[in-house]
C-alpha cells in the first residue's frame, strides 16, 4: 500500500497535466453550456454507425463542421429542434448519374448530401467539374469512365452509352494504350475512381478490361463496375481485379445478379473471405432503366414477342412492342425494365454486403423512381415496415461504408459518413415513424416524405420538408 503522501502528490500532478492537455491547440473541448453556435440540431436521436452512438443528444455546427456533441442543450443563432426525429450522417450516393441541378433538387429531399456519377463517369475530368463550379445544392463528384474514354477513343457519338464502335468495335493495342493514357489523366485531374460499364462495351476484352484497372490500381484509386451480363460476368470483374490487384465495387447487385441474386452476393462474398477488396450496392426497385440503344440491347431483333412488354418507355409509360421497341431504339432515349421480382430486390437489401446507391437518372422529369426515393423506401418499408433490416444497419450501408469506399483515396471523405466533432456538417434528420419513398415509375418526381432536414457543409438545403431557395453550399469532392 502506498503512503498517503504519494497519493496528494498523484492528484497534483494528474491536475497539472490536465492544465497542461487543455492548453494544448487543438485539446480544448468547448463549455457547452456558454458556446454559440451557427445552427443547433437540438435534443434528437443521433445515430452513427461509425461509432455506435445511439441516444438523445444536441449537435452544434459551426463553420460547416460539427463542434459539439452534447447531452445538454446548446445554444445556436438557429435552433431545429429535432425531439421525435432522428439525426443521421448525411446520405451518400456512390451511383448517381443524374447529375444535374434538377436531380439534386428531390435527392437532397431523399436526404442524399452527396452524390457520385462512379460507373460510367465522365471522359474528360476537368471539364465536368469546371461546369458544376460555384456550388451545387449538394457535394458531388466523378469518375474517369471507360465507357466515355472508349467512345471517344473509338470515335462513337452515343451522348451517354455507347450506341456505335464504342460499344461494338474491338480495340488495337494503340487504342488501348490511348485509353490507358486517358484514364490516368484523369485521375490526376482530380477523378475519384474509375468505371466500367463491359456490360455497355461487349467488345471489349478481358485483356483491356484489365489494362485499364492496373492504371486504377497504379493509383491507388477504386474501380467501380458494372459487370457483363450472364454467368460469368461477376467472375470475370473479380478475377480481373485479383490479377490487377485493383480495389473493386461491384454496382447494382440486384440489377446484375437478377434471379441468380444469391449466387452473384456468394461470389463477392468468397472473394472477401479470401482477403481481396471487393464492395457492392443495391437500389430498391425491381425495375431498371437504361438508354434503348445501348449495345446491351443489339440482340433485340432474336427476342420472343412477349419479352417486349417488361419494357416501359419512360417519356410516355407506355409498355413496348416489338414495333414500338424498334422505334425508340432508332430515335433513342430512356427506357424502364421491369425483369426482377420484390424476392430478388429483398435479397439484395437483406446481405449485409450491399450498400445503398440508387443508380438513379432524371431529365426533364422523366426517369426512374429511384432518384427520388431509394433511401426513404429502404428506411420506411424494408427497416420499418418489413424489418428486413435494422435502421442502425440502414443507416451505416447508406454513410460510413460508402465513405470508407473512397476515403484511402479520397482523404475528404474521412470527413464524411460520420456523426463526430470535427466531421463537415452534412446531417440528415427524418422521422422514423413516417420516413417512405412516393414517386413512382409513371410520376419519377414525387420527393419522398419524411426527410425533415438537411444540411450540406453546415447550411439547410432541406427545412421542415421543404427544399431552400438559393442556397448552394455544396463542393466538389476530388482527389
Amino acid at each position: 500500500m502506498e503512503r498517503p503522501g504519494w497519493f496528494v502528490i498523484r492528484l497534483y500532478q494528474k491536475a497539472l497535466l490536465s492544465l497542461v492537455v487543455l492548453a494544448l491547440p487543438g485539446c480544448a473541448q468547448p463549455d457547452t453550456a456558454t458556446e454559440h453556435y451557427d445552427i443547433v440540431i437540438q435534443g434528437g436521436r443521433v445515430m452513427d454507425p461509425a461509432s455506435g452512438l445511439d441516444g438523445l443528444r444536441s449537435v452544434g455546427i459551426r463553420d460547416g463542421r460539427i463542434a459539439a456533441i452534447s447531452e445538454n442543450t446548446l445554444a445556436g443563432t438557429r435552433v431545429v429542434e429535432a425531439a421525435g426525429l432522428v439525426v443521421a450522417p448525411g446520405f451518400i450516393d456512390l451511383h448517381a448519374h443524374g447529375q444535374s441541378e434538377e436531380a439534386y433538387a428531390l435527392m437532397v429531399r431523399d436526404g442524399v448530401t452527396t452524390a457520385f456519377e462512379l460507373e460510367v463517369g465522365t471522359g474528360d475530368v476537368a471539364a465536368w467539374y469546371s461546369a458544376r463550379e460555384g456550388g451545387q445544392l449538394l457535394n458531388y463528384g466523378v469518375s474517369i469512365g471507360h465507357i466515355p474514354v472508349r467512345m471517344a477513343v473509338m470515335g462513337d457519338e452515343g451522348d451517354f452509352l455507347p450506341s456505335g464502335p464504342g460499344g461494338s468495335a474491338s480495340a488495337t493495342s494503340e487504342h488501348i494504350a490511348e485509353m490507358e493514357r486517358r484514364i490516368d489523366e484523369g485521375l490526376a485531374q482530380g477523378a475519384v475512381a474509375v468505371g466500367f460499364g463491359l456490360a455497355y462495351t461487349p467488345a471489349a476484352t478481358t485483356a483491356e478490361y484489365e489494362a485499364m484497372l492496373r492504371v486504377a490500381a497504379g493509383r491507388g484509386a477504386t474501380s467501380h463496375i458494372h459487370v457483363r451480363g450472364g454467368e460469368g460476368g461477376v467472375d470475370e470483374a473479380i478475377a480481373g481485379a485479383a490479377r490487377a490487384g485493383a480495389a473493386l465495387h461491384i454496382v447494382h447487385a440486384n440489377s446484375s445478379g437478377g434471379a441468380g441474386i444469391a449466387a452473384f452476393l456468394a461470389a463477392i462474398e468468397e472473394a472477401r473471405a479470401s482477403g481481396q477488396d471487393v464492395t457492392t450496392e443495391a437500389y430498391p426497385y425491381e425495375a431498371g432503366m437504361t438508354r434503348i440503344e445501348s449495345a446491351l440491347f443489339d440482340d433485340w431483333e432474336t427476342w420472343e414477342d412477349d419479352r417486349f412488354g417488361i419494357h416501359q418507355w419512360a417519356a410516355t409509360g407506355e409498355r413496348l412492342t416489338r414495333e414500338s421497341f424498334a422505334r425508340y431504339r432508332a430515335q433513342g432515349g430512356a427506357v424502364i425494365i421491369h425483369s426482377r421480382t420484390e424476392e430478388m430486390t429483398r435479397t439484395a437489401i437483406a446481405s449485409p454486403l450491399t450498400m445503398i446507391a440508387s443508380d438513379g437518372f432524371l431529365n426533364n422529369g422523366q426517369g426512374h423512381p429511384r432518384t427520388s426515393g431509394t433511401y426513404a423506401k429502404v428506411l420506411g418499408k424494408y427497416a420499418r415496415e418489413e424489418g428486413v433490416l435494422t435502421l442502425m444497419d440502414a443507416l451505416r450501408r447508406m454513410t460510413i461504408a460508402p465513405a470508407r469506399r473512397l476515403e484511402a483515396y479520397v482523404p475528404a471523405l474521412a470527413r464524411k459518413g460520420r456523426l463526430e466533432i470535427g466531421a463537415d456538417a452534412d446531417l440528415t434528420v427524418f422521422d422514423a415513424a413516417t420516413v417512405i419513398d412516393q414517386a413512382t415509375y409513371l410520376e419519377p418526381t414525387l420527393p419522398s416524405k419524411g426527410i425533415a432536414f438537411v444540411l450540406v457543409n453546415g447550411v439547410l438545403v432541406v427545412d421542415e420538408g421543404t427544399l431552400v431557395e438559393g442556397v448552394q453550399p455544396g463542393r466538389a469532392v476530388r482527389k
